[in-house]
């Protein structure tokens, strides 16, 4: 649902009432993953996409019967379900999908401002899509299966541990989930976990990427509560940042591409006669700095892209040699080959060790025989985007791997709701 949520966001501050149809789970080669989102205001108007195109009809009348209703409801579509063939999902793989009504009171009385929701949950919902659409990091975690009555609750986590809304039930599982979907806002992730019946996290508790082991999540001191729910969290973060060193004509292409792939792109050059705004209009930042230096002032996480395209020793080697070390998703540096063996050999007197150097993509990009700037920057972001998703970088036709790549590591059950 953060995928649309600035219009969205628009919507609640319009006080226009709207059904929002949500992917919670996917199996097989299924087109869109969990969070992506369609939504249906009462006039009609829709947004988003689910399926890429194969089932939207049908989720259109499942948003128009929740506005009616006033219930969320949970619907799969697959491969194997002949109601789901009819309406074109054919692609083999099946989605779950769930519909939920967010009424947002039109001009409410009591006190209330227009477009503000008048009940918890939709509140919630709309704490979210405003946080998502001003770019704070929060996640929102959803029940999509346990209590019939609990379904489509919600709770919003900020980074700090604090939240907003509750799933209701046992004040347990409030304390449970916010620590589970705090770790999953750390990492990023979005994604779909269960909360079974073991002892809860204690206050504060956090797990690292991944962790979905009982002994990781079983914290003492939990309280025994009732029956397995299942979580959506939706993870908004700030959006990943490439930087890209060499303000050379490469370096434009790759800005365009990199905006394209939702980065927030930063240039980063010590000449100032090429470090320009006219030059690299679509920038998020320009920045007139020896690589190195700045490299050295930036706080990176882990999905940060660096493509060092200075092509020059005395820029790259300081550059590369700081680089290796830093826990980034992709470092990537431009040259022949006989440059890189140079550079290699230039950063082992660094004192680099051959783990270090392995991480250096270079020469930078998938071979597509590329030769324009245009050519070459869709080769580097082939190769970040196959680096991020798991993927060969293969043509598909003929090959028996998957079409969509899933590189995280599952939460699974995880910890109960006490």
């Amino acid at each position: 649902m953060l995928d649309i949520a600035e219009e969205l966001h628009r919507w609640v501050g319009q006080g226009r009432d709207f059904a929002v149809a949500t992917v919670v789970a996917t199996h097989g080669s299924a087109p869109r993953r969990p969070g992506a989102a369609l939504a249906v205001d009462s006039d009609g108007t829709a947004i988003g996409s689910v399926s890429g195109g194969c089932v939207e009809g049908a989720v259109y009348e499942l948003c128009q019967e929740a506005l009616r209703t006033g219930e969320p409801v949970l619907e799969s579509f697959g491969y194997s379900d002949e109601d789901a063939f009819a309406v074109g999902l054919t692609c083999g793989g099946v989605i779950d999908i769930l519909v939920q009504p967010v009424r947002t009171g039109g001009r409410p009385a009591g006190g209330r401002a227009p477009g503000e929701p008048a009940d918890d949950t939709a509140r919630t919902l709309a704490a979210g899509l405003a946080a998502a659409a001003t770019g704070e990091a929060a996640a929102l975690a959803r029940i999509i299966e346990g209590p019939a009555e609990l379904r489509g609750r919600a709770l919003l986590v900020r980074p700090d541990g604090s939240h907003t809304g509750t799933l209701g039930g046992h004040p347990a599982l409030d304390r449970t989930a916010t620590a589970l979907t705090r770790a999953l806002l750390d990492a990023g992730r979005t994604t779909t976990i269960e909360i079974g019946s073991g002892p809860a996290p204690e206050d504060g508790a956090r797990g690292e990427e991944g962790e979905g082991d009982e002994e990781s999540a079983e914290q003492p001191g939990g309280e025994q509560c009732g029956t397995p729910v299942h979580l959506l969290v939706e993870s908004s973060v700030p959006a990943p940042r490439m930087i890209v060193f060499g303000a050379i004509d490469f370096a434009a292409a790759l800005v365009k591409v990199g905006k394209f792939l939702n980065y927030h792109v930063t240039v980063c050059d010590a000449r100032p006669v090429f470090a320009t705004r006219t030059r690299f209009p679509d920038a998020d930042e320009i920045v007139v700095d020896w690589p190195h230096r700045y490299l050295d002032s930036q706080d990176l996480d882990a999905r940060t892209v660096l493509c060092v395209l200075t092509h020059d020793a005395k820029f790259d080697v300081p550059l590369l040699e700081r680089a290796l070390k830093l826990p980034v998703a992709y470092v990537g540096a431009m040259g022949s080959r006989r440059t890189h063996l140079d550079r290699l050999q230039r950063l082992r007197d660094t004192g680099l060790t051959e783990l270090e150097l392995n991480r250096l993509r270079s020469p930078i990009g998938l071979d597509l025989g590329a030769r324009t700037p245009e050519e070459t920057a869709l080769s580097i972001a082939a190769e970040i985007v196959a680096n991020r998703r798991g993927g060969t970088g293969v043509p598909l036709t003929g090959a028996h791997t998957p079409i969509h790549h899933d590189t995280a590591r599952p939460v699974g059950r995880i910890g109960s709701v006490a």
